[in-house]
């Protein structure tokens, strides 16, 4: 067979499932990206009210400088022109107000460090790991164990014990590994970037440029089976469309959805995807008539011991200007949550009453008639928990039933989710795909 002739299927139109398609059409395959939903972007996707110009994400996302994976790509693109890389303020909680921490001068001023030797620890273990390279030793111990070591526990229990409870619950906080932290203080910068018109416009235009690579996009298309097919092929079972051989597949769902999907896995690999934990994510978006934060704070950090029903504020219109979205504020309330948590079976209307009253805490002002909509987000994979030693128990990218491969946010590690490494990871699969049709 020749390479012209080689089908490949991908499941999923995120951006993880979108680069690896960039990388095999380009390498002269025929690729077909099937994706569940009406839309492409996955995590990223976004939507936009009529009197918007720009669109609103529906999970929070932004780009930092140092993500070289997803800007490189937007540079082959042509696109750099289009990212933009603002400076917003974020705040940490600390007895009842909120102070600056995105700067080293901020850092020094925050009064939940206390002074003296907590800052010169604080300071000391943040620039080790930011120089160290060294992650494999750090993923033998916890975070809690290494911080409280390292740091101390005034500075453990002030600055980074609330964001682990928040990010993986009171079962996970203590287990989740040190190079899950290393790796987000090691890369991340203060400054945060998006895309002109909003990441569903990046998606947009990316899936725009597959189609005119001679790439297929079929939406609304949920795929219901994997299984193998003669000659090292791989079957698909669309929803209420025949069965279709593919030559590979590449599968970019979560871990438990490709277990559902191709039972025929090697028991081993399978247990593997089933022993993989992550948090859910519940988001509500909010369109208000006014500004929240008078100060023009964009992120709120809030430990969960604090009292509010989740984790994070953040007003997306003191990062973006209002008038893209025609004069609206638009206002995040997020958390990561256990996936059996009360709040992904909840209605948007108990949410709301849960959350909204809150907001006068950030503006005594605020008062019900701000609110001029809401929107309800919620996936129940959305924070992978990466556990001591989680390098041995990654799943190949390469599965044992011949033909599938499967990239995810589990297998990044260990770096955080992200679409910086969504892009990593797809064009990592799509080489080993590329390769591996040439022996």
């Amino acid at each position: 067979m020749t390479d012209s002739k080689q089908r490949i299927a991908i499941i999923g139109a995120g951006i993880g499932g979108m680069s690896a398609a960039y990388d095999l059409v380009k390498a002269g395959k025929d690729v077909v990206i099937y994706e569940g939903s009406d839309h492409v972007g996955g995590l990223a996707a976004g939507f936009k009210e009529p009197h918007w110009d720009w669109t609103v994400e529906r999970f929070y996302h932004h780009w930092f400088h140092s993500d070289e994976h997803m800007l490189g790509l937007i540079d082959e693109l042509g696109w750099s022109d289009q990212v933009l890389f603002p400076r917003p303020v974020t705040v940490m909680y600390h007895e009842g107000k909120f102070y600056p921490f995105d700067s080293i001068t901020a850092a020094l001023m925050y009064p939940g460090l206390g002074w003296g030797v907590n800052k010169i620890r604080f300071g000391l273990v943040g620039l080790y790991l930011r120089l160290t390279k060294n992650w494999r030793a750090l993923e033998k111990t916890t975070v809690d164990q290494w911080m409280r070591k390292w740091a101390g526990d005034r500075v453990y229990e002030s600055m980074w014990e609330p964001m682990m409870i928040g990010k993986f619950g009171e079962e996970y906080a203590k287990v989740v590994n040190m190079a899950w932290m290393w790796a987000r203080l090691h890369a991340r910068t203060t400054r945060l970037g998006t895309f002109k018109g909003g990441f569903q416009t990046f998606a947009d235009k990316f899936a725009e440029r597959l189609k005119t690579m001679g790439v297929e996009i079929k939406l609304n298309a949920r795929v219901n089976g994997i299984t193998q097919a003669g000659e090292g092929q791989v079957s698909l079972l669309p929803e209420g469309a025949e069965t279709q051989t593919y030559d590979q597949v590449l599968a970019t769902t979560s871990p438990g959805l490709l277990a559902r999907l191709a039972p025929d896995l090697a028991q081993p690999y399978l247990q593997g995807l089933l022993n993989l934990k992550s948090m859910g994510a519940v988001v509500m978006v909010v369109s208000l008539k006014h500004q929240l934060s008078t100060q023009g704070y964009y992120w709120y950090n809030i430990p969960k011991q604090a009292g509010f029903p989740f984790l994070s504020l953040v007003e997306h219109t003191n990062f973006l200007s209002p008038e893209y979205f025609g004069g609206d504020h638009i206002v995040y309330i997020g958390d990561y949550l256990p996936q059996d948590h009360e709040n992904f079976d909840l209605s948007q209307e108990a949410l709301e009453a849960r959350f909204l009253p809150h907001l006068r805490k950030f503006n005594p002002n605020y008062t019900p008639d701000w609110v001029n909509k809401t929107w309800l987000f919620r996936t129940r994979y959305a924070q992978p928990v990466p556990l001591v030693n989680h390098s041995q128990h990654i799943p190949d990218i390469c599965t044992p039933l011949p033909g599938l491969y499967f990239a995810s946010m589990s297998q990044v590690y260990p770096w955080d989710r992200g679409t910086n490494f969504a892009v990593e990871i797809g064009r990592r699969a799509a080489r080993m795909m590329i390769e591996d049709q040439k022996h």
